[in-house]
C-alpha cells in the first residue's frame, strides 16, 4: 500500500473515532442538561418552602411559632 493510501485510511479511521467520541460527549451533554433541569427544580422547591415557612414565622398577623430543634 501506498503511503498516500495509507494516510487516507489513518484519517478515515480518525475520523470514524472522533465521530464516536463526539457521539458520547453529546450523550453526556443531554444528561447533564436534564440533571440541571431537575436540579433548579428542587432549588425552586426548596426556596419555595422556606418562603413560605419565613412568610409563617414571621408574618405580623400571626403569633410567631415554636422553633424546632
Amino acid at each position: 500500500m501506498t503511503q498516500a493510501g495509507q494516510d487516507r485510511i489513518d484519517i478515515a479511521a480518525t475520523a470514524v473515532a472522533l465521530a464516536a467520541e463526539a457521539a458520547e460527549l453529546q450523550t453526556r451533554v443531554t444528561a447533564l442538561r436534564r440533571e440541571l433541569v431537575d436540579l433548579d427544580e428542587r432549588m425552586r422547591a426548596v426556596s419555595a418552602a422556606l418562603h413560605r415557612r419565613a412568610r409563617v414565622t414571621f408574618s405580623p398577623s400571626l403569633p410567631a411559632s415554636p422553633r424546632r430543634t
